[in-house]
């Protein structure tokens, strides 16, 4: 007889250990085996298409009896569908145990939530829902009460609670993974893509939960760690972007560039600190084609001086080319233009933030923000005390802002993700919409209609930057 059993985020096997199961390393002399959790289920599957008897003590087969008052869109039924159709197990032994794995990729305002707790409730099995934020970690439990009426237990924000629904950020889950990591049916990663960083990939790995569910509105990371989430989660099932759902379920939305001209002052030190830049770059080996080559630069400069000078003439020519006065300028028009819509206005610098806030008399949401006083400010926002808030990056994921219909991107990096998300930030249904309205001609949002404004300094690294994002 094979014993499995879950040891610090391994699956011990003891007895007679067959040969080739996955991942799966032997000690002759103790006749076990040791492979990580993550492979829990791979094992299983193996062991029962050879036929070895298996008393397996890894995972507590409780069932949950979970009923949820959601009814899914068809998209939703149809995107949760190809998730549960990844189901492999089949009639084997380990069927208590379902195992469908795959990430969704959904836009923001698409109800990846509600999907997920559609999925919670057709498995009905224990199930660890990881989030990034404290923020989103307060959402999806008081949703979660909401909807099944349960204890939901919790890892982060000062909470160490274990219950069969247990929401956790990333960085609890991998501190506590050795600990519970054989409680869990069911691996639900929230912003999955975050999986992909160094240290958190020991959550999928650490987990011996069969199934796995992964929700983001951008799966592909820039670094390729989308194929190590792909080994841990599974890859995606199904996909829609913000334009496949406009007007029937997400808002209408319109893109606007607009381009601002540097001040002379401000030309005459974007071009010296540039030209220090790209002259550095032009003697030196470096072409700057991925990050990989970045980090190269970034490792010369401790011990070269001139890439050091490089990368600080860098660093000052895009912190003048984001920073831009007649931004500003341009701002103010578009706020004024917009007084009765619900406006967002977003920065890549903290610094500006608080400009802003200042001379506009705008509430600011940044890093520093205490959580108390964010959650106040998002509540008077969602109930139109506050008009207009500047944020910078805080507000990308993890926060439901349901009203707004207006963004103004004043600065930000090349990220298709960080745009996909600012974007999504407006995309929520307005009530009352049809999916008809089209933009006024005076250029502001129609009823129903979003509208995101870039705001980008001409004839700078910012025009290339902007057609990288979109």
């Amino acid at each position: 007889m094979l014993t499995l059993r879950f040891e610090d985020g391994t699956i011990r096997l003891s007895g007679d250990v067959p040969a080739g199961l996955p991942g799966v390393e032997r000690d002759h002399r103790s006749r076990t085996g040791r492979a990580p959790a993550v492979r829990y289920h791979e094992i299983r599957r193996a062991l029962d298409e050879r036929g070895v008897a298996v008393e397996d003590r890894v995972l507590d087969r409780q069932s949950l009896d979970l009923q949820s008052a959601y009814e899914l869109r068809e998209y939703q039924r149809t995107a949760l569908d190809a998730w549960l159709d990844t189901d492999d197990t089949g009639n084997s032994a380990a069927e208590s145990q379902p195992a469908p794995r795959g990430v969704l990729e959904l836009p923001t305002g698409s109800g990846k939530t509600v999907i997920g707790i559609a999925a919670i409730e057709r498995l009905g099995v224990p199930t660890l829902v990881v989030v990034p934020t404290i923020d989103l970690l307060e959402q999806w439990r008081e949703e979660l009460q909401r909807e099944f009426h349960v204890p939901v237990g919790q890892f982060g924000g000062g909470k160490q609670v274990a219950e069969a629904l247990t929401v956790s950020t990333y960085d609890s889950a991998y501190l506590r993974a050795d600990d519970v990591g054989d409680q869990f049916g069911l691996l639900l990663c929230d912003e999955v893509h975050h999986l992909g960083g160094e240290g958190y990939r020991d959550i999928g790995r650490l987990f011996a939960a069969p199934a796995r569910l992964g929700l983001t509105a951008t799966f592909e990371r820039p670094d390729g760690a989308h194929e190590v989430i792909e080994d841990l989660v599974g890859p995606v099932v199904y996909r829609l972007d913000a334009d496949d759902l406009a007007g029937d379920h997400l808002a209408e939305y319109d893109l606007k560039r607009i381009e601002v001209a540097l001040t002379p002052e401000e030309r005459e030190a974007y071009e010296r600190h540039q030209g220090t830049f790209t002259d550095y770059l032009a003697q030196s080996t470096i072409e700057l084609r991925s990050g990989s080559d970045y980090q190269e630069l970034v490792k010369r400069s401790g011990s070269d001086p001139r890439a050091r000078e490089a990368l600080l003439a860098k660093q000052r020519a895009r912190e003048i080319m984001m920073n831009a006065d007649r931004k500003v300028g341009e701002l103010a028009s578009i706020l004024d233009r917009h007084r009765e819509d619900r406006v967002i206005v977003f920065t890549a610098h903290t610094d500006l933030v608080y400009r802003l806030s200042e001379r506009f008399l705008m509430p600011a949401i940044t890093g520093e923000t205490s959580a108390d006083e964010r959650r106040e400010i998002l509540s008077r926002f969602r109930a139109g005390t506050y008009s207009t808030i500047v944020t910078a990056n805080v507000l990308n994921e993890g926060i439901d802002v349901p009203d707004a219909n207006v963004a103004v991107v004043l600065s930000g990096s090349g990220s298709e993700r960080e745009f996909t998300q600012r974007l999504g930030r407006i995309l929520r249904p307005k009530g009352g919409d049809n999916g008809d309205g089209d933009s006024n001609g005076d250029g502001t949002a129609s009823p129903g209609r979003a509208l995101l404004y870039e705001i980008v300094s001409e004839e700078t690294a910012e025009e290339r930057v902007a057609r990288r994002r979109r």
